[in-house]
């Protein structure tokens, strides 16, 4: 079983710092990310500041990955910064590999908070043996109009505030994938909401435990093959978190990217399977999914294998953040997952 470095907690006062690890457009938003660093620092007392780099601008940053793995560095080694949280996903963090350093994130292990394209960084702690958390980026839920919603306050308290201690992930109360520009006048509008649906248990009758790993999975298959990519040891006895983007990908290649987890070895070793509410799917598309999720894991001998699904993590908003890295415990009978924080 992994063992993997927690970082310090970010309390009232922290300084953490806005990286753009991949695009820089938010050099266009500029309202949203101050109303991001406002709500920061309203419910967690943060004082969110930009690394060197972060709003240079995203002509810059797309011609300079190294400057973006640089402004990583500098938060690493600065110490007045206490954490780090990504400012937007995007597309081409892949970009940075050839720059990162692991040896800066395991001499400095602090709490890197980020989702989507931002699983690239995150991965790289893991592999650094460090804990990173899966959760709200600036412009998204932090910067969430009308103020932050209080179950993306709870659940990042819980991961990254308080002290570490054992508790339940929960569902929504209600979600949305609505959206709304990101201009001052609709800052405080509020989007709309439909009700919390609950989650689904696909399969598993018996409770299981391991280490959380994964991301978005149309990232995770850009990192496949790469220097990047976690050694089998990290996957072994892992409870696997999925999520996937805006872009929609298909149940079927969903799918597809479980077989060659499959092919790999990697489902075969799993603990669990934590799957993301899917943005933009229809009803119908959803029920294909967990077809297909079914179908591959029955193929993959692994029809034991506890999975949950329709959890609030990634594209859709409210999202939970997930301690990649540490203990989730699956309990099909009692419907419940239960982490450390």
């Amino acid at each position: 079983m992994p063992l993997f470095l927690r970082p310090p907690r970010l309390v009232p006062g922290s300084r953490v710092a806005a990286l753009s690890l991949s695009s820089g457009f938010v050099t266009e938003v500029l309202d949203r990310y101050r109303a991001g660093v406002r709500q920061a620092a309203q419910e967690f007392g943060w004082e969110v500041v930009p690394a060197p780099n972060a709003l240079r601008g995203p002509e810059y940053l797309y011609e300079h990955p190294q400057a973006r793995a640089d402004d990583l560095h500098w938060a690493l080694q600065n110490p007045d910064i206490a954490g780090m949280v990504s400012i937007i996903g995007g597309d081409d963090s892949l970009r940075l590999l050839p720059f990162l350093r692991p040896e800066l994130i395991r001499a400095h292990p602090k709490v890197l908070l980020g989702f989507s394209d931002t699983t690239v960084t995150l991965t790289q702690f893991l592999r650094a043996g460090v804990m990173a958390y899966h959760g709200p980026a600036l412009l998204t839920d932090l910067a969430e109009n009308g103020g932050m919603h209080p179950f993306t306050v709870e659940s990042l308290r819980r991961a990254v505030v308080e002290e570490p201690g054992e508790y339940d992930l929960q569902p929504a109360p209600e979600w949305t994938e609505a959206r709304q520009e990101w201009t001052a006048e609709l800052q405080e509008v509020r989007r709309p909401f439909l009700p919390g649906d609950g989650w689904t248990w696909l399969q598993g009758e018996t409770p299981a435990q391991g280490h959380l790993i994964g991301g978005c999975v149309e990232v995770l298959d850009m990192l496949c093959g790469t220097p990047g990519w976690p050694a089998p040891g990290l996957w072994r006895g892992a409870v696997l978190a999925l999520e996937t983007s805006e872009e929609v990908p298909p149940p079927a290649q969903v799918g597809y990217w479980l077989r060659n987890y499959a092919a790999q070895g990697i489902l075969g070793g799993l603990a669990g399977l934590l799957l993301a509410r899917p943005r933009g799917y229809t009803p119908g598309m959803t029920q294909e999914l967990y077809g297909w999720v079914r179908r591959v894991l029955r193929e993959a001998g692994r029809a034991d294998l506890p999975v949950v699904a329709n959890l609030d993590f990634g594209h859709t908003s409210p999202q939970l953040t997930l301690p990649l890295g540490e203990q989730a415990r699956l309990d099909p009978v009692a419907g419940r997952v239960t982490v450390r924080g």
